[in-house]
């Protein structure tokens, strides 16, 4: 025991938080009082791409039952409602997440289909989310679904932030950057949108195909070379030429847009917050948006706490340090079985280096932690101590990408499957 709390409840009590972060971003909770008023004389029309799209579709149909709808969703492989209703108004595409395919570069062309030809009366209600800009994953003219796969392993590989990443994206896309807008108009588009970006950006989740981008093909060029990313030369005359931007802010074809953010990740920091001190916890939230490469943070987190249990600064035992934001992971050779948020844990256990009295979790509220079938990890005290006893090398494992190998060994893992929402990582320090 340690300050009230032994190995058992603390671990119950993270799981506890996580939860109440994901259900604080339930599509069926959160979405309803966000949907305008239908239209009365014109048509409805529903599309949307993300982890959480089925369930934001969903979320439609239970809130305007009997309206007429059309459209569709793009959502990942087997992330659709565990027991759909018999007919689904709002049909669900799938794609494939992190590295594009060809059904959901199929399904993008067919919701820019759905959205053209429509009038000033009619309604497209553009439901986003995460995970958006590989399932829509839209090649523009020029380049091939093959171009923009290679695109994409490379801007998973370099270690970019995700603003970094959808800006190359945008410019390479027939879908994203605004351009489900514009394609839209003369119709009133309202966007309901799941953040999983820190500063809740809507031009940077899933890449903002109903938002206007400020960006640039030069800024763009810029970042690839900073980043020194190897892209594929038809990506890279594409970038050059710079034949057709993005809509811009005050473009007219968007006009008559709105955005309406229905979750964001400081909403479910909030939620574990309160679980917290339901428990006679302590949080303190350390911010939504903390950035960085992952094992990098994993140490600033893991000093925090080592201040916080020594010193009782930034606050003293019975507390819990919670935090969010979207991390990276740079692969610098070959990868084992990996992800930001086990990455970013392992970090932070190197860093406590086996203290007494502190349990971490790592989660990512989607479900899926990088390309692994968990949400993330639990790490406890002794967690260095155990990797050893099974002759796992707790740093080899960190520098070879290998976090989640080594937390599934230890049968620590978090296993949830797809949440169908997505508010980024979510991280929680006990200090007992």
């Amino acid at each position: 025991m340690a300050g009230g709390w032994d190995d058992a409840s603390a671990r119950a009590a993270l799981r506890e938080m996580f939860e109440a972060g994901v259900r604080a971003a339930d599509p069926l909770t959160v979405l309803a009082p966000h949907l305008p008023e239908p239209t009365a004389d014109g048509r409805v029309v529903v599309v949307g791409v993300g982890k959480a799209a089925a369930k934001m579709a969903l979320a439609v149909e239970q809130a305007w039952p009997g309206l007429p709808l059309s459209g569709l969703v793009i959502a990942p492989h087997g992330a659709d409602i565990p027991d759909p209703p018999p007919v689904r108004r709002i049909p669900v595409r799938f794609g494939n997440h992190p590295v594009p395919d060809a059904a959901g570069a199929a399904a993008a062309a067919e919701i820019l289909a759905a959205v053209q030809g429509l009038s000033a009366r009619d309604l497209v209600l553009f439901l986003v989310s995460g995970g958006g800009s590989s399932l829509s994953t839209l090649p523009a003219p020029g380049l091939t679904l093959d171009d923009l796969v290679a695109v994409n392993r490379e801007l998973l590989r370099c270690g970019a932030p995700i603003d970094a990443m959808n800006c190359i994206r945008k410019h390479l896309s027939a879908f994203s950057g605004g351009r489900v807008a514009a394609a839209a108009h003369p119709a009133r588009v309202v966007t309901l949108a799941i953040s999983d970006v820190p500063g809740d950006d809507p031009a940077v989740i899933a890449s903002g195909p109903t938002i206007a981008d400020p960006t640039s093909f030069a800024e763009a060029r810029a970042l690839v070379a900073h980043y020194r990313m190897r892209l594929p030369e038809a990506a890279l005359r594409h970038l050059e030429r710079a034949a057709e931007e993005t809509p811009k802010p005050g473009d007219p074809r968007l006009a008559n847009t709105e955005l309406r953010m229905i979750a964001t990740p400081m909403l479910a920091l909030r939620a574990m917050a309160e679980e917290a001190r339901a428990m006679g916890l302590a949080p303190l939230i350390l911010g939504d948006a903390l950035e960085g490469e992952a094992r990098e943070l994993g140490r600033v987190l893991g000093g925090i706490a080592l201040s916080a249990a020594t010193h009782g600064v930034p606050v003293g035992r019975g507390a819990v340090l919670l935090s969010g934001g979207e991390t990276t992971v740079t692969i610098d050779g070959a990868a084992g079985e990996g992800g930001r948020g086990t990455e970013t844990l392992l970090g932070l256990a190197l860093a406590l280096n086996g203290a007494a009295g502190i349990w971490s979790l790592c989660c990512d509220t989607d479900g899926i932690d990088g390309k692994s079938d968990a949400a993330g990890a639990i790490a406890t005290p002794d967690t260095l101590a155990r990797a050893r006893a099974l002759g796992r090398d707790p740093r080899a494992a960190l520098a070879g990408h290998d976090s989640t190998g080594l937390f599934r060994a230890l049968g620590d893992l978090v296993v949830t499957g797809p949440t169908l929402t997505n508010v980024n990582d979510v991280r929680a320090v006990l200090i007992a």
